[in-house]
This record gives structure tokens, C-alpha cells and sequence, in this order.
């Protein structure tokens, strides 16, 4: 697999503070195409570990403001923890779905609407339950020369894949909000089948 290559930045003020967007795109050979993903950059991230949030698209979450999860909560978490310290990076990618698309995300919608858990419904579609993979976020910390991170994760695999990659997690910094009871069922699975580690039983 390649590098991840930057191909693109500017300056992108928002209301959180002003950061730096970085494009960046890494090949996965001729039969497959590209991955893409965007760095926001604020502050010095070389001066000692930022805190870093790897964040995977969610239209339903992030831009509609869908009460079935908590993607939104956590991207405007983020944004607000990074501007709090005034440094850090925010890696979104383009894995709608935990890496199965939008479409068959609303299909899994669907199938939770009968009964199914958000796992099962993965499954029934033929999906792995998580079907993400973190090579490109590594190798967006590599390109911006950020070795060593504080990772916002409640999502151990994220710390596993960097961790692999040879980038180091010195410490994960819990990325809990309040969920809305739409979202209750949605966490617990994350909990209970796929390993999140939350603190407080709101998140549970």
C-alpha cells in the first residue's frame, strides 16, 4: 500500500477557531480506487503529542443531526477539545456506515427498525460488523511528521491500528457525550459487541 500523498491545503476558519485543511489521498493499486481523507490542522502539532481524532463519515450523523447515533456529538467534542488547547488534528474520513456505504447503511437502518441490533445488521447484509480499516490516518500522521499522539477514542481498534502502523498513543482521551435515547441500544452494542470502552453508565 502507498503513502498517503497531500495534495492540497488552506486556511479554514471556523466557529470552533481557525484551522489549516489538508486533502489528502493514498492509492490502493489499479483495481481499487483511492482513498480520501482530510486533515484539520490547528496550532503547533510538533511541539508534544496533539490530541488527535480520527473521525469516519457519518452524512445522517454529522449533517442532518441523526438522534440514532452520536457521530455529531462527537466530531463538535472534538472540535471544541482540539480549539480548547488551542493544537490538534482531526482526520475525517470517508468510511460512511463503519466502512459499508450510505446505501447499505440505510438498509441496516431498516433491518434495526425490525429488530436487529446495528452488528446483526451488518451481518445480515454480509458485512463485517466494522468493515473500517485505519491505514490512511497513520499515514496522514506520518506526512504531517506527527509521530506520537493523544489519541480522542473510545474505540480501542483505532489505538490498536496506529499502534501498528508505528504510531505511538501515549494516552486515549475518553470521547463520551450524552446520548440521546434514540442512541441508547446503538451504544450498548458498540459496549458490548465491539469492545468501546466508555466510563460513565450514560454511555454504556
Amino acid at each position: 500500500m502507498s503513502s498517503a500523498e497531500q495534495l492540497a491545503s488552506a486556511k479554514f476558519p471556523t466557529r470552533w477557531g481557525n484551522f489549516e485543511i489538508y486533502g489528502f489521498r493514498r492509492s490502493l493499486g489499479a483495481d481499487a480506487p483511492p482513498e480520501e481523507a482530510v486533515a484539520l490542522v490547528m496550532g503547533d502539532i510538533h511541539g508534544r503529542p496533539p490530541l488527535v481524532r480520527i473521525h469516519s463519515q457519518c452524512l445522517t450523523g454529522d449533517v442532518f443531526g441523526s438522534l440514532r447515533c452520536d457521530c455529531r456529538q462527537q466530531l463538535e467534542l472534538a472540535l471544541s477539545m482540539i480549539s480548547g488547547e488551542g493544537r490538534g488534528i482531526l482526520i475525517y474520513e470517508q468510511q460512511e456506515g463503519r466502512g459499508i456505504g450510505l446505501i447499505a447503511k440505510l438498509q441496516a437502518y431498516q433491518l434495526q427498525d425490525a429488530g436487529l441490533d446495528t452488528v446483526e445488521a451488518n451481518e445480515r447484509l454480509g458485512f463485517e460488523a466494522d468493515q473500517r480499516g485505519f491505514a490512511l490516518p497513520a499515514e496522514i500522521l506520518k506526512a504531517l511528521a506527527v509521530p506520537t499522539v493523544r489519541l480522542l477514542s473510545n474505540n480501542p481498534q483505532k489505538v490498536s491500528a496506529l499502534e501498528r502502523a508505528a504510531i505511538k498513543v501515549i494516552e486515549r482521551v475518553p470521547c463520551e457525550v450524552e446520548p440521546s435515547a434514540h442512541a441508547a441500544d446503538y451504544l450498548r452494542t458498540k459496549k458490548e459487541k465491539l469492545g468501546h470502552l466508555f466510563t460513565t453508565e450514560s454511555s454504556s
